[in-house]
């Protein structure tokens, strides 16, 4: 894990080391074991170097390989590197480093641009073709890791953050489009744009290239999230069988590292599942406990720290518990800003923080976390709106009715009024809209209905392409932008397993049946782990999310909150002043965060109104 910078000047002028430097320079936290600069001309690259595989100096970047002319400058892991440098050697490639840096060099003068498609990880590249007079930029399947670019009259330049970027522009403006959207449907990374003006993310699942020759750049999608009929067919017992297969491989993968590795444990279904398998792998590999870190609430009502002993005590792990109060959350939330970049939607990015920074104060380089684990197995309550859906479609009201009713009975949140909210605000895009308008009524003005509600909407009647949504546009990518952030913050390197995208195809390809069962959501995995785990956390029925003691903070906040939001010139420019004063009093506590949320990242990058 690494920053990557670098920038083309578009009028065929020297670069400029002391540029590429600046943006490497504002990045030394993604890789405090080096730095490296490469200049050709009107091309700049950089890197800054957290030492995961091959710590020796032979795997400094910017990397070249042999007489190709190709140079890289990378950011993430390529988790079969092994496999595929072996491929390359039967092909006459000869191998210098102990890296998968120089595989990707390999691999892209073996296979072209075509290369990515065989890699099984998560990344964000630009190789440097001299022979070819271009740019080749890539990011992973579903952007784990960021890519950020800004073109220009004067030149083409993209980073691993957005604060390498803000010196190639005049001044620092927010997109007011995505600022509104943010505001009310409290959505964002839905595209390409960010919170700043003229700042874009190339998407996950694309590759882009940069033509020397005439100063154009080009991005297509190399990777698409396809529905596999064979998995759709499998039987309940070859399925659990292929699923428990394919998640305990996809773990044992990224255990791979000559650093310490651990592991984020909250005590719900997916960090638990991680912590039990990595645990399992680990002493069979290295012996002794494998580390695990948990946040715990001070808010009895979201603490998970009870189920999180339960699976420390069943796996023997060697347990990082880490508890912030208020002051911790006053004290660290500029930092969190910082951190961030942008808004963002809720103070449990505090608690993963927190996370972060034990793991750091602890040796551990390496973190696997579960996320993802909601979005491939319908994991999420406003999921169940496709389920009973689906139920509809296949069998009829009767079993609709029992699917309601088992729903009820299996998560303690899926009451009949948390259902009809659901089916209701999930599949009728115009009325969830509206309630969004109502609630915000102290904005002077609203914009056209968003495309995600609508397309959110039409996608619940089937689960394939919900899922599909949510992971290409309106779930994921923002909980992404959060740990990778955050990880990088402390120089941890965040691994995914349930993002692995052999497991990720065969979760959205299986039978709705497997991952809503009888009321149980992700029932595929909870029968996968139910011999290894505490019946405990796998059959609990009080879902939490990755949350912060939010009452107790926001409510001793208030008063901050209240005056940072009335100071704010971008909330004045999008409210009326005494209409949101009103509301500030009746608003549901996550609105008011976004507005506080706003108004501090406002005030740490000098937006202009």
């Amino acid at each position: 894990m690494c920053g990557i910078a670098g920038f083309i000047r578009t009028d065929g002028g020297p670069a400029e080391l002391a540029v590429v430097q600046r943006m490497t320079d504002a990045v030394r936290h993604r890789g405090p074991n080096g730095a490296g600069h490469f200049i050709d001309g009107p091309v700049a690259l950089g890197h800054r170097r957290l030492s995961v595989l091959d710590l020796s100096d032979d795997g400094a970047q910017p990397m070249q390989y042999a007489d190709s002319g190709l140079v890289l400058t990378f950011n993430g892991e390529i988790y079969n590197y092994i496999e595929i440098r072996e491929e390359l050697r039967a092909h006459g490639y000869a191998f210098h480093t102990q890296t998968d840096s120089e595989v990707i060099l390999a691999a892209y003068s073996c296979w072209g641009e075509d290369c990515v498609t065989r890699f099984n990880g998560m990344w964000s590249f630009a190789i440097l073709d001299r022979r070819k007079k271009k740019l080749f930029c890539s990011r992973d399947r579903f952007g784990v890791k960021p890519f950020y670019y800004r073109v220009d009259g004067k030149a083409f330049a993209f980073s691993s953050e957005i604060r390498q970027l803000l010196p190639f522009g005049e001044s620092t403006a927010a997109d007011m489009d995505v600022v509104r959207t943010y505001l009310v449907t409290d959505a964002s990374e839905l595209d390409d744009a960010t919170f700043f003006k003229g700042i874009r993310r190339m998407p996950g699942g694309h590759s882009g290239v940069y033509d020397l020759a005439t100063n154009k750049f080009s991005i297509r999608r190399y990777y698409e999230i396809k529905r596999r009929e064979e998995i759709s067919a499998l039987g309940i017992d070859a399925a659990i069988k292929r699923f428990g297969a394919l998640l305990e491989d996809a773990v044992r993968l990224r255990m791979r590292s000559d650093v310490k590795v651990g592991t984020c444990l909250s005590g719900g279904m997916d960090s638990s599942t991680v912590a039990t398998l990595a645990s399992r792998l680990y002493r069979q590999s290295a012996g002794g406990a494998f580390a695990a870190i948990t946040a715990v609430s001070e808010q009895e009502s979201n603490n998970e720290a009870r189920y999180a002993e339960m699976v420390v005590k069943a796996s023997d792990l060697d347990w990082h518990p880490v508890k912030p109060g208020y002051r911790d959350f006053a004290d660290t939330l500029d930092a969190v800003v910082r951190a961030q970049e942008e808004p963002f939607g809720s103070p449990s990015l505090t608690m993963q923080y927190f996370v972060m920074k034990t793991a750091r104060d602890n040796g551990i380089t390496v973190l696997l976390d579960g996320q993802g684990g909601d979005e491939t197995l319908l994991g999420y309550e406003k999921y169940y709106a496709a389920y009973i859906a689906s139920s509809f479609r296949r069998e009829g009201i009767g079993a609709t009715l029992a699917a309601i009713r088992a729903s009820a009975r299996n998560n303690s949140k899926m009451g009949s009024v948390n259902m009809a909210k659901y089916l209701v605000g999930g599949m009728v895009a115009p009325a969830r809209y509206a309630f969004y308008k109502r609630r915000h009524r102290h904005f002077t003005r609203h914009a056209a209905r968003p495309p995600h509600l609508s397309a959110f909407a039409r996608n619940c009647f089937d689960s394939f392409e919900l899922q599909k949504l949510e992971i290409e546009s309106t779930n994921l990518p923002i909980l992404l932008r959060y740990e990778d952030k955050n990880s990088m913050a402390h120089s941890i390197e965040a691994r995914l397993p349930f993002l692995d995208y052999r497991l990720l195809e065969m979760s959205l390809s299986l039978s709705d049946t497997y991952k809503i069962r009888d009321g149980w959501s992700k029932w595929i995995l909870r029968k996968t782990m139910e011999t290894r785990m505490p019946a405990e956390i796998v059959w609990r029925k009080n879902k939490f999310g990755f949350e912060a003691p939010e009452d107790i903070w926001l409510r001793t906040h208030a008063a901050e909150i209240e005056k940072v939001v009335a100071a704010s010139p971008l909330v004045r420019e999008l409210t009326n002043a005494s209409a949101l004063s009103s509301a500030m009093k009746r608003l549901d506590k996550r609105s008011r965060w976004r507005l506080y949320s706003l108004a501090l990242w406002e005030k740490e990058f000098k937006i202009a109104a």
